[in-house]
């Protein structure tokens, strides 16, 4: 009788979940069926989702729901806290499944290559998002003395951390932060918040619904300057074309009219303006100094001469995320990804590195939604199943299941399991129930293991 077809998945966030669910779907399913090991370096699963969604953002955490089904699957095994390659190298991973997808996300921020990004005050979206989401591997605090902040950059990560600071401790308080979170939210001192763009309304790449959101939070007065409400052939064309440009221009467009209110804190949308260098004095953060830029016809802009000096103390670049390379991957440095025809990994000679495929951040750079991934996980599984039915796949030496759990023992690596999830959530669950909070997260790696019986 043949064995099941035993696939690795090396990230457990909706990349990783979705392509498990695409060969959970497929015709090899019902035979010769699948196997399906996910590592994860935390000690619980969802990566983006736990630990890079703003914490009032319920709406999207919510997707977590549907990555639960698939793997409360009896054909899904979860090993977290396992670490690649610390912990297994890809020679490992083949010798105990046919294929191996790896879906690791983007932790790391882009470089932003202006004077003064050094300066204590100069910090990136990426290691904020990891403090306010309660990861392990970051520090427990963060310093949140200016009353005056910049944001650069106009994607919905740039949303999520203007509002994270313009919003009061309290106002978070009913969500999942942790406690040290919390303190540290309740010491921040930012009164006014700034965010840049170097284009126009019609160019910004936040989604409609989030940046409604900002101006629903009682305590930010959310101000646009009218003379930002411009659009030429290019931009016209961009609304007529994307319906969520057109409605993000129109919202903005609504802001820009009104008068300002008197919310006690101000979060200004500022377009047309590019950053050419962070200002200090003493190794600090003292200001920001950005170019005046008009559009140039088609959508993109040119710079026009003009400077002027903002009273901020700290800037945060919000203008993208950077996976981290993959050891014994072929990686084009450039784009930060992984060379793929399809999903399947491509070496130097252009030749499909056998057996070893990639979806989500890791293939395509960290942008899109969240389920743009679905349709890229699809596809990467399709040619997995098409080059397993081609008999193109390697065959491992240890397909047997336990030769994992064994190898793993040997190597004294404590890993924890989907079983083990279900204890740890259980546990933030009741953290947060005497509060009247969902949950409070786990923030202390050993905490997490220990909740989760590993």
């Amino acid at each position: 009788m043949p064995r099941p077809l035993r696939v690795a998945i090396v990230g457990s966030g909706p990349a990783g979940i979705y392509a498990a669910d695409a060969l959970l779907k497929s015709e090899v399913a019902a035979d010769p069926g699948v196997s399906i090991d996910i590592f994860e370096r935390m000690p619980a699963p969802f990566g983006l989702i736990r630990y890079g969604v703003a914490p009032d953002h319920p709406r999207i955490k919510g997707i977590i729901t549907a990555l639960h089904q698939v793997l409360d699957k009896p054909q899904i095994r979860l090993f977290g806290n396992v670490d690649y390659p610390t912990d297994i190298s890809l020679d490992d991973l083949r010798a105990f499944y046919d294929g191996v997808i790896f879906a690791t996300g983007a932790t790391a921020d882009r470089a932003l290559s202006v004077p003064g990004i050094e300066l204590d005050g100069s910090y990136g979206a990426a290691d904020f998002v990891a403090w306010y989401d309660g990861h392990p591997d970051f520090p427990r605090t963060w310093p949140l003395e200016a009353e005056k902040v910049a944001v650069l950059g106009v994607g919905n990560v740039a949303l999520d951390i203007a509002r994270v600071l313009a919003k009061t401790a309290d106002e978070l308080l009913p969500t999942e932060i942790p406690p040290n979170v919390y303190e540290g939210l309740k010491a921040n001192k930012a009164l006014e918040v700034h965010v840049f763009g170097r284009r126009g309304p019609a160019q910004a790449k936040f989604s409609p619904m989030e940046l409604r959101e900002l101006d629903h939070s009682p305590n930010i007065e959310v101000i646009v300057d009218p003379e930002d409400i411009d659009y030429d052939e290019g931009s016209i064309a961009t609304r007529r074309g994307n319906k969520q440009a057109d409605m993000v221009a129109k919202t903005l467009e609504n802001w820009a009219i009104r008068d300002v209110g008197d919310r006690p804190h101000k979060l200004f949308l500022h377009f047309f303006e590019s950053p050419s260098e962070i200002l200090g004095e003493d190794g600090k953060v003292v200001g920001l100094r950005t170019e005046r830029t008009e559009l140039d016809g088609t959508g993109n802009v040119k710079g026009t001469g003009e400077f002027k000096d903002w009273d901020v103390q700290a800037v945060y670049r919000a203008v993208g995320y950077l996976s981290d390379q993959l050891p014994k991957l072929p990686w084009d440095i450039d784009s930060g990804t992984v060379p793929d025809k399809g999903g399947r990994v491509i070496q130097e000679s252009g030749e499909h590195l056998q057996s070893t495929y990639v979806t989500g951040w890791i293939r395509r750079g960290p942008v899109g939604l969240i389920g743009h991934t679905k349709g890229d996980a699809n596809e990467t599984v399709s040619n997995l199943l098409d080059d397993f039915a081609n008999g193109r796949l390697q065959t491992p030496a240890s397909p047997a299941p336990e030769a994992v759990d064994a190898f793993l023992a040997e190597r004294n690596v404590r890993f924890t399991t989907w079983d083990g999830w279900y204890r740890l959530d259980a546990a933030e669950k009741a953290l947060g129930e005497p509060q009247g909070r969902e949950r409070v997260k786990l923030v202390e790696r050993e905490d997490m293991l220990r909740e989760s019986g590993a």
